[in-house]
């Protein structure tokens, strides 16, 4: 069984995508420690460049909380609130106004019923079923035996799973619209509300763009993982 010993198509198919994914981790938090020391011109820190926003963006109805850490932030559809790490609010940086700017991009998706954000929603219980026992079950089922001829017992189980982790990787494929609107939506806010400069903008652009090849990065990895599961399966590999 390939998944029980050294099998080098595992890394032929899986290493690119995580060495990129370990590269787009370097290049978000290098480009955040840059321009989080980098002030903003008008020397806002990531609260109030949430609340100029929400006001001037018809979003003031949303909950802000506070999370500790850094590139901690997050949109929650669930209960319209918004999370701000320390690392946005403290500092009146150009970081922070591309962080929060990127959150309330989610916000104005959900405000109107964007499209791929629903979809995301909708599929968060199947992603979140397909990532845990997905691969659980299609390891169980290799284990059964019988892969190889298929149509046992073992081959159905560990299709089954398969089919459950083509749920997760449909999560990070639908993402990607959602993660590169919101950019766009922060861009044009931060433009509209006459917040930042020429030269701020390229460091949000900067900012948003190791952002989002994180998320380009966590699609690349579950697409790889899905192909060697496929491999294993359909390749006719024998015991």
């Amino acid at each position: 069984m390939p998944f029980l010993y050294f099998d080098p198509m595992f890394f032929v198919l899986t290493m690119p995508a995580l060495l990129f994914g370990l590269w787009a981790q370097y290049k978000v938090r290098s480009t955040f420690k840059k321009y989080s020391q980098v002030r903003n011109m008008h020397n806002l820190n990531g609260l109030e460049v949430a609340r100029i926003l929400m006001r001037n963006e018809g979003l003031e109805y949303l909950q802000v909380n506070r999370v500790p850490g850094e590139l901690t932030d997050f949109y929650n559809p669930a209960d319209k609130s918004m999370s701000l790490s320390d690392g946005s609010t403290r500092a009146p940086s150009i970081a922070a106004l591309a962080i929060v700017a990127h959150e309330l991009g989610h916000a104005a998706q959900d405000k109107q019923g964007y499209f791929w954000l629903r979809a995301r929603a909708s599929i968060v219980g199947i992603a979140q079923l397909g990532s845990n026992l997905g691969t659980m079950l299609f390891f169980v089922g290799m284990l059964l035996g019988g892969v190889a001829r298929g149509g046992g017992l073992g081959w159905n189980v560990a299709f089954a799973g398969l089919l459950l982790f083509a749920g997760a990787v449909a999560f990070t494929l639908v993402t990607l619209p959602v993660e590169l609107n919101a950019s766009n939506r922060a861009r044009q806010m931060l433009i509209r509300n006459g917040l930042v400069s020429r030269e701020e903008a390229a460091g949000v652009s900067a900012m948003l763009n190791a952002a989002a090849l994180t998320y380009v990065a966590a699609a690349a990895q579950s697409i790889s993982q899905l192909l060697y599961f496929a491999m294993l399966l359909f390749g006719g590999r024998r015991d």
